[in-house]
């Protein structure tokens, strides 16, 4: 992949072979970004994971970022009015699913209800590829629509590793305060250690990489609780 001046000269200021403090991590990648919009920033973290191995969950962020979420809820009867006065944006059953089967998809999140994924299961092909589909895992699957969706509009966001092992997830945005931002990676990472699997030996996060959305990756030190 060619890269142009601009991610050349950034690199250039960064010692890649030096795992900087969190706090001096954020600082660079501030710093160096250089696109002419607000970029985002984003965190890697490479795990020891078999292969048969994954997490899924789902986190809070204290210092949300991004606009408010479309949340799609399929539910029937008093659970779509509880959805409603929650404040989803849409809200309905079959024919909400008939609706993404022809390509409607202008929604953030979607929730369900137990008694709905029958039906919403047979979106898995359009739903699945795009990371929309509900999952019990990501507490998105539920009876308890309120509360779920009190959650999202919190900040919840979902996280999982990928099949090289790597968990992508962003974390917040160049303008910032970098103190909020090292508090979103801080909570991010403990969730992620929290999840460590109890027949990993060793380190289980294996590094840590924080980098802006055009800008390059500045590795970041990390030492597991034990």
């Amino acid at each position: 992949m060619k890269r142009g001046k601009k991610y050349k000269d950034a690199v250039a200021n960064i010692n890649r072979e030096l795992q900087y403090p969190q706090d001096e991590a954020l600082a660079l990648v501030k710093q160096l970004a250089f696109a002419k919009f607000d970029e985002t920033v984003e965190l890697s973290v490479k795990l020891k994971l078999k292969k048969s191995q994954t997490i899924r969950d789902t986190v809070v962020l204290p210092h949300q970022f991004s606009g408010e979420k479309k949340i799609l809820v399929f539910a029937k009867g008093e659970k779509a009015d509880e959805a409603r006065e929650a404040g989803a944006a849409y809200v309905g059953d079959v024919d909400l699913v008939e609706k993404i089967k022809d390509g409607w998809l202008d929604f953030d999140v979607a929730v369900a209800t137990p008694d709905m994924m029958k039906d919403v299961g047979r979106l898995g092909p359009i739903l699945g590829r795009r990371g929309l589909m509900p999952n019990p895992k990501t507490q998105t699957v539920t009876f308890d629509i309120k509360a779920a969706l009190e959650e999202l509009k919190k900040g919840r966001v979902e996280y999982r590793s990928d099949k090289t092992g790597v968990v992508h997830l962003a974390v917040g945005k160049v303008s910032m305060d970098a103190e909020k931002i090292q508090e979103n990676l801080g909570i991010v990472l403990a969730e992620i250690q929290r999840k460590r699997p109890s027949d990993t030996k060793g380190d289980f996060i294996l590094s840590v990489a924080v980098s802006s959305t055009m800008g390059p990756g500045v590795k970041v030190q990390y030492q597991e609780a034990r």
